[in-house]
Formats: structure tokens, sequence, C-alpha cells
């Protein structure tokens, strides 16, 4: 053997020596994998117990869930059908990055960095459905997280709150997940000195569940999260907020946490930096709304003391509801009507074109009492008017009325009861009532922009579009009688308390 042939040889048997063996990768794959699962469960465990402190209702399973999310959201945006650009991997590895380092930063720190980083965060959360008009937006208490699944299954684990876009044919535009259950769905309105073009660029803004600490600011069009507001020190949100008519400002219900006294939040809507606050003249403001000569706020003092932490009603023997009018420049006072029972909770609002109001109430008194639960007032009215139900059957209702809508243009008032599961149209200007329908666990009205009537949304992922019409004279020659006509259109999701129609 020659000197070359002994040289390769033993540099052969060097390199045999130096290769790690089948078992040595094994059990380097095994260790890494083990000491990585370990690190990975005193990190989580750690964070979960810094959550707990914040959120007691945090549990371990919101990590798997998350994960879940996560990865559908990237398979969201590197799907070509579903977005008009390619996806760049290192800006989503960056976007998930910046989400885990900022998870519970101030949400509402305004600077230019962060607005850029929340643009990017917000697609990730946000699965774009179709290119068409949002008509109406509604939140939602289930959302599948995998809509492309169509799972009919009842397990809702792979489930979270959110808030839906749907077109005029009452199908998703989009849906965009939320941190919490929401509750109001506010629309920022068209002035004249905008554009028709502009109907789509406007925002909306999502109130939390009260009593919330938050709310977020969402483009109409798209559904991407453009900022989270935090509620200020010793205030917590009651659910509901207005804008003024020509869209600049943003009205919040809020509670004193210190006092329990309502007051009234004023937001700048460019920036929704909040820059003044009034007093509501009452406890436990909800819903408010705006007058239609723009000058006047009207609110609906629910009358009810809320413990922050645990939801529990506190003074419900002697609340004392209201509705008031406030002047929308400085707060001052105007009027303040009560209802003829102190237990009858004034919730929730919507207003004809002439100025009535139409209210509904969530009465807190005894099952057997007997009261009237949708009202109406007018400024300068000394007391409400209430709708005629036949035989004044208002338990039908179950004391709970969760939304209510004016239709204008046909004198209409639609409301919806989840308790009693139907919905209800009365007509206004003979206050009487139309017709019912049976709608289970419906809550959400709207006004049907694109036809006449109301959209009714349920907790059984039902649109439903209401209109009435006059039905067919009975074999008996008996006059005919107008009754509502249901058209409905069923999602796999529960959608909540609120729909609302973007004009």
């Amino acid at each position: 053997m020659n000197n070359k042939t002994k040289i390769s040889s033993a540099n052969t048997n060097k390199n045999l020596s130096t290769t790690p063996s089948n078992q040595q990768l094994s059990y380097e794959l095994i260790k890494t994998s083990a000491l990585t699962a370990l690190g990975t469960s005193i990190f989580v465990a750690m964070h979960h117990q810094y959550r707990k402190q914040r959120q007691p209702e945090a549990r371990l399973q919101d990590y798997i869930r998350g994960a879940q999310a996560r990865l559908n959201a990237f398979s969201v945006l590197s799907s070509p059908a579903k977005t008009s650009t390619p996806a760049k991997p290192l800006i989503r590895l960056r976007c998930a990055f910046d989400a885990a380092k900022r998870a519970y930063s101030n949400p509402d720190e305004t600077n230019a960095n962060k607005d850029k980083a929340d643009q990017e965060l917000a697609a990730l959360y946000t699965t774009t459905r179709l290119a068409r008009p949002v008509c109406w937006v509604s939140g939602v208490a289930a959302i599948p997280k995998n809509m492309s699944a169509h799972d009919d299954s009842e397990d809702n684990s792979g489930n979270d709150f959110g808030v839906v876009g749907i077109d005029a044919d009452r199908q998703l535009v989009w849906q965009t997940l939320m941190p919490e259950r929401v509750h109001d769905i506010v629309v920022q309105p068209i002035s004249n000195s905008r554009a028709a073009t502009d109907k789509q660029s406007r925002d909306v803004v999502v109130m939390g569940r009260r009593p919330s600490k938050r709310f977020w600011v969402l483009d109409a069009a798209t559904g991407q999260v453009k900022r989270a507001i935090k509620a200020s020190v010793d205030r917590h949100f009651y659910g509901h907020a207005c804008y003024s008519l020509d869209g600049n400002r943003l009205y919040v219900t809020q509670n004193d946490t210190i006092t329990l006294s309502g007051k009234i939040g004023v937001y700048n809507a460019r920036n929704y930096q909040k820059i003044a606050e009034f007093d509501s003249y009452g406890i436990g403001p909800h819903e408010l709304i705006m007058h239609p000569d723009g000058e006047t706020l009207i609110i609906a003092n629910g009358g009810i003391k809320t413990e922050q932490a645990s939801r529990e009603e506190l003074n419900l023997d002697t609340m004392r509801p209201s509705l008031v009018y406030l002047n929308l420049r400085d707060g001052q006072l105007l009027e303040q009507i009560t209802p003829e029972h102190n237990q009858m909770s004034v919730r929730h609002l919507a207003i004809h074109d002439n100025g009535t109001v139409a209210i509904g109430i969530q009465f807190q008194g005894e099952r057997h009492i007997n009261v009237p639960l949708v009202l109406t007032h007018k400024r300068g009215d000394t007391q409400f008017t209430p709708l005629v139900m036949p035989d004044n059957q208002w338990q039908r209702f179950h004391q709970y009325i969760a939304s209510v809508a004016v239709d204008s243009e046909h004198d209409q008032v639609c409301v919806a009861t989840p308790m009693g599961g139907c919905a209800a149209i009365f007509d206004l200007k003979t206050h009487s009532l139309v017709d019912t329908v049976r709608l289970p666990d419906c809550a959400g009205v709207a006004i049907n922009f694109e036809k006449s009537g109301f959209i009714v949304s349920d907790g059984h992922g039902h649109l439903s579009a209401l209109h009435v019409t006059d039905s067919k004279a009975k074999a008996n020659n008996q006059s005919s009688k107008a009754c509502i006509v249901v058209d409905g259109q069923q999602h796999l999701m529960s959608f909540d308390n609120h729909l609302q129609a973007l004009s």
C-alpha cells in the first residue's frame, strides 16, 4: 500500500469516527425536544399566573386556541384566493413576535409606529370573504375559526367572540376575532362634506360588553382593527356609544367606579382621544342616541348600579331609571322623564326622523307584574306613551327588550326579545301591534335599507328579513290583516345582542 492510499484510508477512518451515529442523533433530538418542552411549560405556567391576576377567567386551553387562531390566520394570509397581495413570511413572523411582546401593552398608545403595527396585527385576525360593500355589522358570540370547515357539531371549543360585516344578500364580507365579548356596534355617519364614495372608508366602533374597560375602532369596509381605546382611570364603559351627526365626535356611556354615577365620555373621532365628560344625570346609562336636530343627546339611564367584576346588580329595589335629553355642546340637562314603575329599566333606544323616541324596557320586578315594555316619547311630553299589546299581554316578551329599530318612512318600530323568543313590529301612528313572529334567541334589529322592513339576528345564526304585508282575505270574507313575512338566511355562528346598518 503506497503512502497516498494510507493517508486516504486514515482520513476515511477519521471521518467515520467523527460522524455521529443515528443513535446519537436520536438522543440529541429527544434531549432538545424535552428541554424545549420543559422550557415552554415553565414559560406558559409563569405567563398564565400573570394572566390570572388580570383575568381570573383565563384558562390554559386559551394557549392552544390562540395557537390555532394564529395558524389559521397564517393560512389565510398565505392563500392567494383570499388576499390580493402575496404573503410575506418575514412580515408575518414579525407580527407574531410583536403580538406576543405587546400582549399586555397599553392599548390606547397612539404613536405612528404602533398604528402601523396595529394594522399589520389586525390583518392576522381578519378574514376577508367577499369583495363586496358592507350593509350591516353585528357582534358574534361564537365564530368558528375555520369557516371553510362548515363543522355542524355543537362543540364550541374552537369558537371565539367577534364582529362580522354583512352584505346586501346577508352573506359575510369579513369577520374579525375580538379578545372579549362585544355589545353595541356603532357606525360613523357620513357628513354632507364627505363624498358618497367614502361610504366604506368610515369607522365602526365596537363596544365591549358591559362593564368593559375597552372599545375598538374598525374599518367598515375590511373589518381591520385600527385602534383599541382604554377607559379612563376610575371609569368603565356601559356597552353603547353614538356619533354626532357629522361623525366628528363619539359619545360613550360610562360609569364612575367610585361614586357609581353615570357619565358620558366625549371623544374626538379623528384620534379617539377623550376630550370631555358629561354627567348622565342618572345611574347605569346604557344606550344613547343622537336627536335629529344634531344638538341634543338622548340617554337611557337604566338606573341599575352594576359591580364591575361580578356584574352583580346592586340596587334593584331602589333603582331610578330615566330618559334624559342633554345639550350636546355643554352637557346641560334639558329634560328628564321617569317611567311609572321604578323597576322599568330604560335600556334601548331608537329614533324617528320626526324626533319620536322608541324605548325598550327591561323590567326588573316580579314576574307576575305586567308593565308595558315598549314606550315612545317626544320632547315636551310630560310622560311616556306606551304602545299597545292586544289584551295587554306584555308578558309575551318575558320582561326584556334587547333591541329597538325605527323605520321612519313606514312609521314602524321593530323590537326583539331573546327571552320571549320573538320579534314584533308596531305601528307608530296608531301605537298598536302589527304582528309578532317567532324567532328563538333573537336580539339584534336593524333597518333594511336595501329593501323595506327590518333585519333581525339571533343566537342560532339566522339573519331574518322581516317586512309587513297584508294577508289574503280568509274564505269567510273576513278583512285582510297585516302580518310579518320572514325570509331567513342562516350562518354557522351565533349572532350577539346588536346589529347595525350602514345607511
